[in-house]
Order: structure tokens, then sequence, then C-alpha cells
């Protein structure tokens, strides 16, 4: 009988003739975008995000809908509120649960209110409240700020969720610095409320290894949409340039948490279920494949899709196929674990 191999990998998955025209065009427009304006940290962080309000940047301005609400939570720090946006179902009918949401951004950019689309997108196609999280940004709130926050907020909707929404804390993504935040905000909340079972976890492109270790990160230097000299400034801006050691921190990197142990110790010994998604093409493919790999290997459910020469973000852009493609999968997922 021959031997099989206790985790499987579709190779087809990476082969160059697997990449269709549609993502070869949206690789050739995000290479031409990320290149005709300056760095965040050429200008600065703060003119960096006035330049994104102001639509000074290669990117449009996302657009504010007028049915997405802002909110505050409280913090742990006295007399400090942490705000959320959110969007309930346009039909009017009772929510069945809250998604929370972290935006990417390398810990660096993004805001709460760039998500009004997204939100709208998930609490029309599941009938749930969809919140946006405006944890702190780096460097002026370097680590643990942005997490702390992050975790309050999951804390306070896991406590709070029925009585302010009408609705339990079912879901818990993240993109890009925010699939970090996802993946360790689930991690903490198995810890501070045992009791709670998540549904599911997305983890979009996510980097959970800030040591910058993993092969792609070392050997994709030039790749679109975010290089290693970025993530780099990315993660000096962050973590206050503390060394790769200090880095291994499981609060900061949660590729170096024990997921067996946590599973073991819960009540239902597993994780929860949890979909990571990536393009081949981005620097951060390690970091799924390891990642996923760990999540299964604790006896938890994880299922991981990839997406041929996809770069780093593609899922937001809507009408490009392998955009199309990652939307389909998550909806199968989630109706399979919402009972959709």
């Amino acid at each position: 009988m021959p031997i099989v191999s206790d985790i499987g990998v579709n190779a087809v998955e990476f082969q160059a003739s697997s990449i269709d025209a549609s993502t070869e065009k949206l690789n050739q427009i995000l290479e031409k975008a990320t290149k005709a304006g300056p760095r965040w940290y050429e200008v600065g962080a703060p003119k960096y995000r006035q330049m994104v309000n102001e639509g000074k940047t290669p990117f449009p301005v996302p657009p504010l809908l007028t049915k997405a609400q802002d909110a505050t939570v409280p913090s742990r720090e006295p007399g400090r509120n942490i705000w959320v946006r959110f969007y309930k179902p346009d039909d009017g009918n009772p929510s069945k649960g809250i998604y929370l949401y972290f935006h990417g951004g390398g810990f660096v950019m993004g805001s709460y209110k760039d998500q009004d689309d997204m939100l709208k997108t998930f609490a029309n196609s599941y009938q749930l409240t969809a919140v946006s999280v405006g944890y702190r940004l780096a460097p002026e709130n370097p680590f643990p700020a942005g997490i702390n926050d992050c975790v309050d907020v999951a804390e306070y909707l896991t406590d709070h969720g029925p009585a302010v929404f009408n609705a339990p804390l079912r879901i818990i993504g993240g993109s890009s610095s925010g699939g970090n935040f996802a993946a360790l905000t689930t991690f903490q909340l198995m810890r501070t409320r045992p009791q709670h079972r998540l549904d599911a976890v997305l983890l979009i492109n996510g980097l959970y290894d800030l040591t910058l270790n993993m092969p792609t990160t070392v050997q994709r230097q030039d790749s679109v949409v975010i290089d290693r000299g970025m993530l780099e400034k990315f993660i000096e801006a962050y973590s206050l340039g503390a060394s790769a050691e200090a880095r291994r921190n499981p609060m900061m990197s949660p590729l170096y948490e024990d997921v067996q142990k946590l599973a073991h110790d819960s009540p239902s010994g597993t994780l929860p279920p949890a979909l990571f998604t990536c393009g081949t093409a981005d620097p951060l493919l390690d970091d799924s494949l390891m990642m996923s790999v760990k999540w299964m290997a604790s006896g938890s459910e994880a299922l991981i899709r990839l997406y041929p020469g996809a770069p780093h973000m593609f899922s937001a852009f809507k009408g490009f196929k392998v955009a199309d493609d990652m939307a389909a999968a998550t909806m199968a997922f989630l109706n399979e674990r919402l009972g959709g």
C-alpha cells in the first residue's frame, strides 16, 4: 500500500500556467499604481493618511455609506473609548450574529471607516451585523495598543453583543495585519471567554510571523502592493524596532502560539473553524501556509484556499476573477457554518 502524506497541497495552484489573464491584468494595474506615488515612510504616516483621505494616492477614496454608523466601545483604559463602525442588514430583519472585522494596513495605515462596502456585503449576504474596529495605529501607538483595542472590542461584544446589537459575536476576520489581529484576538477570547465558541474565523493574507523570516517574505523583494522593504518599515513602526527574538512573542506573532495546548485546554478541544485565503504571488504566502498547518495540527478545522498569481490584498478588487472566486469560497464556507 503506497504511503500517503498527512498534509496535501494542490501543486497546480503554484504553476504559472494556472494564472489567468484577469489576474495578470490585475498585477499590471497594481504594479503601475504602487509605483505612481511616494511610500508612506517617505512622507511619514500622518501625511500619507491625509493623502489617502484626500484622494492624493493612486487608489480611490473608499465610499462612506449613509447606513453605516459609528459607535464607541469602552477600552481597558479608564476614560478611553474605541471607535467602531457597523452596518446592519438592509432588509430590517433581525441580525443572526456579529461579524467583527479588523482592517489591514501594516499596523500603520487603514481606517475602520474605509470598510463600508465590505460591511454592507457581509450584512446583507449573511444577515449579520458587520463591525469594523478603529484600533490605534503605529507609529504613534505601537505594540500592544492595536491588539489591545481589538481584544477589548471582541470581549465587549462577547459579553454585551446580544444587548447592544441583539446578536451574539459569531465570526472574527481580518486582512493582512488585521489577519494577525484576528488570529490573536481569537486566541485571547479562548483564554478569557472559554465558554464562547466562534462559528468561524476568516484569515485573509495575514501576517503571522513578525520576524519576517518566512522564505517568501525573504525571497520576494519586489512583490506587487507590498515588498520586503515596506514590510520591514511596518514592523519597525509597530514593534519600535524590537529584535527578531522579541517579535516571536505570541501576542505579536500568532505563529508562535502553542495552539495545540490552547485547543486542548478549551471546552470544545479545538480552535474555531478557520478559512485561510492567500494569493500565491503574495510575499506573505508562507505565513498562511504555516499558520493553517498549525491550525490543522491542533486537531481543529482549517481550510486554505490559494489563488494562482494573485497579489497581496487581491480580494479588495471586485470584478477580477480571483477576487470573485475568493468571495464565492468565503460564502460557501460561511453558509456551511452559519446554517445558511
